[in-house]
């Protein structure tokens, strides 16, 4: 369960600079550098001016960010028995892809509703990531997560 807390944190963490990044990224206009291209950038994998790597960096750390994601619902169901950190794990997950296809929409329709659409997206995982990982923080304190802890408090051996 550490391990897993760790995981969810850490998720957690990466989907809020990723956010951040996002803001830069849409603050800059560097969104619509890559000459509309999605997923590929200035014809190609490898971006040919500043704004079109930022766009490219955002395209890269949101492809990391959902591979923890991914780990993080599977880490949930694997690891927690606890209903309300897998459906959190899990509601997470399962925004993921429509966030990716709203991400691809931002560099054909840029539009506002498309923005919004794609910030309240990145909110939802964002609050369901949290949500996990400060469930399994206060799952920690509860009596099965301290099994091995004896009836007296203190720690066995």
């Amino acid at each position: 369960m550490v391990r897993f807390r760790h995981l969810a944190a850490a998720t957690t963490g990466l989907t809020f600079a990723l956010i951040l990044l996002g803001v830069y990224t849409a603050a800059m206009g560097a969104g619509l550098s890559c000459s509309a291209q999605w997923p590929f950038c200035d014809g190609g994998l490898i971006p040919q001016s500043f704004p079109s790597f930022v766009e490219w960096f955002h395209r890269l750390i949101a492809m990391i960010t959902g591979f923890f994601i991914l780990g993080t619902a599977a880490g949930a169901w694997k690891y927690t028995g606890e209903k309300r950190i897998r459906g959190a794990a899990t509601l997470a997950l399962a925004v993921t892809p429509l966030q990716m296809v709203l991400g691809g929409a931002t560099v054909f329709v840029y539009t506002p509703l498309v923005q919004v659409a794609h910030h309240a997206a990145a909110l939802i995982i964002f609050g369901a990531l949290l949500a996990t990982t400060l469930w399994s923080y206060e799952a920690e304190g509860t009596p099965d997560a301290r099994s091995t802890e004896s009836a007296a408090g203190y720690p066995s051996d």
